[in-house]
């Protein structure tokens, strides 16, 4: 089941998708459970980021950019930096989506100057890692995804370990209403725990949320959730719309509610 000390994040990943009327419209129908562990995470464009903040400290919802640069300011046209997002009270950024490395060539290099950099600024990054289906269908996933783990988190001690997110996304689930099948993830996702505690050791890797992303929605969160090493999801499509976030936080709060233990 999933773990108590842990919680479950539900981030939701708007893409680049909402005005920013359709932003607050969704804010105002959003419905946070009052639940011990549950955390509810949005993660707007940037041009919705402040409105979406101002909105969100009203409520227990935190805010989450979808990417950052790697330098802390410079003459980069179009980038955003980790000090801005931070002088918008920000809680997280999401680092290396798929997306992100699949159209604007992100690398693990450079995602673990990121890490490094959104730590530095008190920014929880979500580092996403996974594989694609050629990578699958010919037995490299394993590899694939401790590989991006290791690179990406190069720069991290065991105490910085607790202070970040990884996230699991099959590249082949995001936004084709495939799923992996929730053993599967959880066995993923416990491999990148396990790896976690060889390199930072048990302690740390014990306390370290890991998030699937891919295809998660209503149906089918509530088994994913309950498995051992999935600590929320990571939510696209399912999160654009205020009626089925609702519903996947309420389903977050059903599975923390079973748990023998409360969360602290």
């Amino acid at each position: 089941m999933a773990n108590a000390n842990r919680g479950l994040l539900m981030a939701g990943n708007w893409k680049m998708y909402k005005t920013r009327s359709e932003a607050q419209a969704f804010m105002a129908a959003l419905v946070v459970p009052q639940q011990a562990g549950l955390q509810a995470m949005l993660c707007p464009s940037f041009t919705l980021l402040e409105t979406v903040q101002g909105l969100a400290k009203r409520t227990p919802v935190k805010v989450a950019a979808q990417t950052m640069a790697a330098v802390e300011e410079g003459a980069f046209t179009g980038e955003v930096s980790a000090p801005q997002l931070k002088e918008l009270e920000l809680s997280a950024v999401v680092l290396g989506h798929s997306e992100r490395r699949q159209y604007f060539n992100e690398t693990d290099g450079q995602l673990a100057h990121k890490v490094a950099l959104a730590l530095q600024y008190g920014l929880t990054p979500i580092l996403c890692v996974g594989e694609t289906l050629a990578e699958r269908e010919t037995g490299l996933t394993d590899a694939v995804v401790l590989q991006q783990l290791q690179a990406g988190l190069e720069a991290v001690d065991a105490q910085q370990l607790a202070a970040l997110v990884v996230a699991y996304e099959p590249v082949w689930a995001i936004g084709t209403g495939k799923v992996c099948d929730a053993a599967e993830a959880n066995r993923v996702c416990g491999l990148l725990r396990h790896a976690a505690a060889a390199a930072w050791g048990a302690p740390a890797a014990n306390n370290l949320r890991i998030l699937y992303g891919g295809s998660m929605k209503p149906d089918n969160a509530q088994e994913l959730l309950s498995h051992e090493h999935i600590d929320g999801g990571l939510i696209g499509g399912a999160s654009l719309q205020a009626e089925s976030y609702n519903q996947l936080l309420s389903l977050a709060q059903q599975v923390l509610a079973t748990l023998p233990t409360a969360v602290a």
